[in-house]
């Protein structure tokens, strides 16, 4: 068991990577499981527009979550963080094709330009397991 700060106890704690070089760069974890709920990190994607990259993003997001035994319906809150504002709307045109009618609490966030580039979206997700 671990004591958290707020001085409750975690049944359970594990930490997930997926061997990108920034997980132990920065000190993050790709994801965190903690109990029946999985926090997943700002995850980019790969693809020429932001459109593809989003899709990406959301790819690796669904194999976190299925290898760590969760299910994209698992997902309660989804967040899409993009560099350029123009690029929205393909962004949230990506996210609403794989969420459908799932329809996760949502949050769409303008920042700065990433530390790379040619990172044009980044996705955050937070799901919980329920029993069946």
């Amino acid at each position: 068991m671990i004591l958290n700060l707020t001085g409750g106890i975690f049944k359970m704690r594990k930490r997930i990577g997926t061997g990108s070089p920034w997980e132990p760069k920065v000190g993050y974890s790709r994801a965190v499981v903690v109990d029946n709920t999985i926090y997943i990190s700002g995850t980019a994607g790969k693809g020429a527009d932001v459109y593809a990259q989003t899709r990406d993003a959301l790819a690796t997001i669904d194999r976190v979550l299925a290898d760590s035994g969760f299910a994209l319906s698992d997902v309660v809150q989804s967040r899409l963080v993009v560099a350029d504002f123009d690029n929205w709307e393909a962004a949230a045109r990506a996210h609403g094709e794989i969420y459908g009618d799932i329809r996760p609490a949502f949050s769409l966030v303008h920042a700065l330009p990433f530390v790379d580039p040619e990172i044009l979206v980044e996705v955050e997700a937070i799901a919980v397991r329920t029993a069946a």
